[in-house]
């Protein structure tokens, strides 16, 4: 028996009756991320390992486990399948220089890898879109980010289940300073702390501020709180996003213990998060990361930027009860040769007048019973008959698949306003 081969374990597919809510989500990205005047930028999945090293940091949970990393064939090279995009956009800016002295919007969608527990809403393949900002160092390019991530939410009708948090790391300066506070505090309680956290005592100690262990949260609400030990001009950055983001009526909260498990953010970090989706609750992450392009090679830079989990949105859309339609509109049903033949013949005439209505032409024989039931396994909302009557007297038989009224004929001149009145344009 020839062997049955199956998906990677975390890296699933999308059907067919999935697509539909991908499609519906980034035709809506598009048209969102266009009016607020970001430029797309496609990035390639593979770049070299040393890449993330520097950039995410060779002591975070990404580098240290999570990569997918491999030697290129000639064994001169380390490649590495990107787990995020930020390195790789600063990178492409830097070598195609698109951030010389220069303000960038851009963004980008795919997929991301990393070698996780696959579960519900965490997998080893899975896709983000990320929004970067470079060369604007006040509040107000954070505040449209903020912005047009919430009118996102509300264009997808999941507003109401997700809020808004947001902290200060401070300089990297302050940062290293409040690492080593925190670090000391933590090592009065290292036979407390789980096995994780006792990793990251060494590697990553902020990250353990963000542990969800029911057994560490006692430990963690004692810590000291990193707004403590900011330095001034980062106290005052944050106290101006807390103020427009006042005045312009968006809700957060802010969260002393939210950290980025990246060691390029510095100053304002965020996350969007919800309670509906169990443990993965953050939807959406960012933060400003003002060294990384010249960490990378580049000229100094400020920048702002942000990812998020197209599975995780979709995941919480699901719970909400969202559906996207994924019905056809129009099932053409015909009989005989000479019907068929016409069938197909108006169905591209109707597509060349409005390439949005989503159409069938029945196909594989059958009587007129199996076509109307293979047209309502469609969940098509018309069925448009032609048999030797229709294409005697030059018409159109209606059937109406979704809704209580009476089958009627009308003029194949007719048709095309008729289908803008029940379908749209």
């Amino acid at each position: 028996m020839n062997k049955k081969f199956t998906a990677i374990r975390g890296m699933p597919d999308v059907l067919p009756q999935n697509v539909a809510a991908w499609h519906a989500f980034e035709d809506i990205w598009r048209k969102l991320i266009s009016a607020y005047g970001y430029e797309e930028i496609r990035l390639p999945i593979l770049e070299t390992t040393g890449l993330f090293k520097r950039s995410i940091g060779e002591a975070t949970d990404i580098v240290e486990k999570e990569m997918f990393t491999f030697q290129s064939k000639d064994d001169k090279e380390s490649l590495t399948m990107r787990p995020e995009g930020t390195a790789g956009c600063v990178r492409a800016g830097i070598e195609h220089g698109l951030l010389y002295h220069q303000i960038r919007r851009m963004w980008y969608m795919g997929p991301m890898f990393r070698y996780e527990r696959p579960q519900k809403g965490r997998y080893r393949q899975f896709h983000q879109v990320g929004v970067e900002a470079f060369g604007l160092s006040d509040t107000d390019i954070e505040v449209e980010q903020l912005l047009l991530t919430a009118r996102l939410w509300r264009e997808l009708k999941i507003d109401s289940a997700i809020t808004l948090e947001v902290n200060s790391l401070g300089s990297l300066e302050a940062r290293r300073k409040y690492r080593q506070i925190l670090v000391d505090y933590l090592e009065k309680y290292q036979k407390d702390l789980d096995e994780d956290s006792q990793r990251r005592l060494v590697t990553n100690p902020l990250r353990i501020l963000d542990s969800k262990n029911p057994a560490m949260q006692d430990i963690i609400a004692g810590a000291p709180k990193c707004q403590e030990y900011l330095d001034d001009d980062s106290v005052r950055h944050f106290n101006d996003l807390l103020q427009r983001l006042s005045d312009l009526g968006v809700s957060y909260q802010v969260n002393p213990n939210l950290v980025r498990g990246l060691d390029y953010y510095n100053r304002t970090v965020y996350e969007w998060v919800t309670d509906k989706l169990g443990a993965q609750g953050a939807v959406c992450a960012g933060g400003r990361y003002d060294t990384l392009v010249e960490q990378l090679g580049g000229n100094e830079t400020p920048a702002v930027g942000f990812a998020m989990g197209i599975e995780r949105i979709l995941l919480l859309q699901e719970a909400l009860g969202i559906e996207s339609q994924t019905a056809v509109d129009i099932y053409f049903i015909h009989a005989g040769a000479k019907a068929e033949r016409e069938c197909i013949r108006f169905s591209e005439e109707l597509r060349d007048f409005n390439l949005s209505w989503r159409m069938i032409v029945h196909s594989g024989g059958g009587n007129f019973k199996h076509q109307f039931k293979q047209a309502d396994k469609s969940g098509a909302k018309i069925a448009l008959i032609l048999g030797d009557e229709e294409l005697e007297k030059g018409a159109v038989s209606v059937k109406f698949m979704r809704a209580a009224e009476e089958q009627l004929s009308i003029s194949r001149n007719e048709v095309k306003q008729f289908l803008i009145n029940h379908l749209g344009r």
